[in-house]
């Protein structure tokens, strides 16, 4: 809430417009009573952690995940690819680092194979996070 716009673009995925946009909002004296009105009914948000994912083996990366996989969910998957640092993403683009095809892909395949981003199966990938 108190955060300057260049700190709100710190946060992963927040740019200027985004940042300038929640900025503007913690500076509306209703929107601050709205917030105090809520914490005071009890309600509470996580407390964001600091978490430096810089030395995990996929920091940097970011995955789209499309078709099924056989060993786990794609949630599940999605939570052991976070837990090495990557990023997930639900659509591909330039800045996609890979694709992970379980059975029966959709059209983020295809994607992938415009862009010539790379695409692991599901045997890659389970080798990858192991």
């Amino acid at each position: 809430m108190t955060a300057n716009r260049e700190q709100l673009q710190q946060v992963p995925d927040i740019g200027a417009v985004v940042a300038e946009s929640i900025y503007v909002f913690f500076r509306e004296k209703h929107n601050l009573e709205v917030v105090d009105k809520l914490i005071a009914a009890g309600i509470r948000w996580p407390t964001a952690t600091d978490r430096n994912t810089g030395s995990l083996p996929l920091a940097g990366k970011t995955f789209v995940l499309t078709g099924t996989l056989t060993s786990m969910s794609r949630d599940e998957a999605k939570e052991k690819l976070q837990a090495l640092g990557a990023k997930v993403t639900g659509s591909v683009s330039r800045k996609t680092s890979y694709i992970i095809a379980g059975a029966e892909p959709g059209s983020k395949h295809e994607q992938a194979l415009q862009l010539g981003i790379p695409i692991l199966d599901e045997s890659s990938f389970l080798e990858l996070i192991d």
